[in-house]
């Protein structure tokens, strides 16, 4: 979708990951070719099987690499940030799929890093070479889930903390008592990331062993003030949300009941409310974005439309 100024606010990305020991005798019915940005996927029985092609704006095969995906979708989007933009980077898909993979990796070896932690380095490698004696930093982390379309804020001890969602008309939307701190280095948004992250709720299910059952939000806000020769100032602020949502499912794949059921509803709800509020955006033609029918759209609604 583009902007006044010729920018391309939303983009899609698919990335395939390799298959899994249940799926190494399957037959491969998903083909991806980066070069057209297309994906291929067969249907139907074997012998009427029938090849469907799906578009892109950048395609990953099951062999490509973090590092690869951060550079090409990731790391332009955190140098708008550091610009004064309002940015959102999100993994969607079904449950089992390598979204918390791709946003998070693992720490060890570092080339598995994923997404966030590359993000913290970029931002502190730029302001390393942007700031100066005229230039000034402060950067701010608050990492929260929505559960069951409630919020909690991941780096509160009370893991039975609820938080409100307010809004007014300085702000906009916001969330009541989050806990927000300054962070200098990429190790304190690193060690943040790794508390909030214990505090999540996962669960197994048919399809995945530790599924992600809430969507998790960690927001980083960049605010510099530059020193202008004649003694003014001028000052920026963007915020980046780094968001790993929670699967999509389908019950009879999953074979949620009781407790996973209401997880498993609430989930696909909020995430039908995204995927509604994104096609308006890129519809560009649509009156009304019903970012008001989920939490999580009503939080990313700052980063989503407007100043994004």
């Amino acid at each position: 979708m583009p902007s006044k100024d010729g920018k391309v606010n939303v983009q899609v990305a698919v990335r395939v990951r390799p298959p899994n020991a249940a799926e190494a005798s399957l037959s491969q019915i998903v083909t991806t070719d980066p070069s057209s940005r297309t994906v291929k996927i067969a249907t139907g029985p074997a012998k009427k099987r029938v090849t469907k092609t799906f578009a892109f704006d950048r395609v990953f095969g099951q062999y490509s690499t973090q590092r690869e995906v951060f550079e090409t979708m990731a790391l332009p989007v955190v140098d708008d940030a550091l610009s004064g933009y309002n940015a959102t980077i999100f993994a969607y898909g079904q449950t089992g799929t390598g979204k918390t993979f791709t946003m998070e990796g693992v720490n060890e070896p570092p080339e598995l890093r994923g997404i966030i932690p590359r993000a913290f380095h970029q931002i502190f490698d730029a302001i390393a070479t942007r700031g100066g004696s005229d230039t000034e930093f402060l950067v701010r982390a608050s990492y929260l889930e929505i559960y069951n379309e409630d919020i909690r804020d991941l780096l509160n001890k009370n893991v039975s903390n609820r938080l409100e969602l307010k809004e007014n008309p300085d702000s906009g939307v916001y969330v009541k008592d989050l806990t927000s701190y300054v962070v200098k280095s990429t190790k304190e948004c690193d060690k943040l990331r790794d508390f909030g992250a214990r505090n999540r709720h996962t669960g197994a299910t048919a399809m995945n062993a530790e599924s992600s059952r809430s969507h998790s939000i960690y927001t980083i806000t960049v605010e510099s003030c530059e020193q202008r020769p004649d003694g003014s100032s001028s000052i920026r602020m963007g915020k980046l949300n780094l968001v790993d949502l929670a699967g999509s499912e389908r019950q009879s794949k999953t074979q949620a009941s009781g407790e996973r059921l209401k997880e498993a509803t609430k989930i696909n709800l909020s995430l039908s409310a995204l995927g509604n509020v994104i096609s308006a955006l890129v519809d560009g033609k649509s009156q009304h974005i019903p970012y008001r029918d989920s939490k999580l759209t009503r939080l990313l609604q700052d980063s989503l439309g407007g100043n994004t």
